[in-house]
């Protein structure tokens, strides 16, 4: 079995890996059209969802230049076709070439590209980068995580009251009604990016994401990262922390929040 990688070689990964982030947002971009509809080629993936020539441009690119800086590891993208391969792997690249992709192609902003590298099915490196705003969200297992290069914390309330929510609208009753006769929370316009809604928790803007069924690892494990080594957890409704790089990537209902606020959402969703 390979060997797994040293923190200096982990290291020496990060600065490439910001260049070819980068190039990938270059990619995607020309084809965005803020407040509009894409310029790309849009068609239907079995299953209905949209997918664009963006998307499948910046995933080509995106297995040539990973799979180069680590070639070494497998490779799950929501692009790409699975090989089962993978789950025989120590390391595991997870991408999402375009996470929000109905919002980059109806103008709206909240689009990302999400890299995790995974060891032994948890995160190592977590990258999400968010081309309209240009933030870089960035995590090392251990290490804290930064947006553009500044640490970041998720926000140290432990209660309820007054917190900013986002999510789905049925999730966010369920929550609500829990919560006690008037819950005083702040409703955030819903994020269309999964990675994003993520972040954007562990840098403390958003206090409590909720996330629906069917989420796939592709979403959630470079957000994943960057969230927890924010001071934050995602989590299924039992509290059971979101596991990666199985034979099926697809989740349940799920929770993004700081770690002070976990057993209170949980606790009110279950009354």
């Amino acid at each position: 079995m390979p060997e797994p990688l040293t923190d200096d070689a982990v290291s020496a990964l990060m600065p490439e890996l910001r260049a070819v982030m980068r190039e990938a947002a270059d990619i995607a971009r020309p084809f965005f059209r803020r407040g509009g509809q894409t310029s790309a080629r849009i068609w239907s993936k079995t299953g209905g969802s949209p997918v664009t020539e963006a998307d499948v441009a910046v995933d080509a690119f995106l297995k040539v230049r990973l799979s180069a800086l680590v070639p070494q590891a497998a490779w799950l993208s929501e692009e790409t076709a699975d090989d089962p391969a993978r789950l025989g792997h120590d390391l595991v690249w997870i991408v999402d070439p375009i996470d929000g992709t109905r919002a980059f192609l109806s103008g709206h902003p909240d689009w990302s590209i999400a890299v995790a590298l995974l060891s032994r099915g948890e995160p190592l490196i977590g990258f999400v980068h968010a081309p309209v705003g240009d933030a870089d969200y960035e995590a090392v297992r251990g290490r804290g995580a930064t947006r553009n290069g500044e640490p970041i914390r998720v926000d140290p309330r432990r209660s309820l009251d007054g917190a900013r929510i986002t999510g789905p609208k049925p999730m966010l009753d369920r929550l609500t009604r829990g919560a006690g006769p008037s819950p005083d929370f702040e409703v955030i316009a819903r994020i269309p990016s999964l990675a994003l809604r993520l972040a954007r928790v562990a840098d403390g803007t958003v206090d409590v994401g909720m996330i629906s069924g069917n989420a796939r690892d592709w979403d959630l494990a470079a957000a994943d990262l960057v969230l927890r080594e924010a001071g934050g957890v995602v989590c299924d409704f039992s509290g059971a922390a979101t596991p990666y790089n199985r034979a099926d990537p697809v989740h349940g209902e799920l929770l993004a929040a700081p770690v002070g606020l976990r057993d209170p959402v949980l606790t009110a969703w279950e009354r």
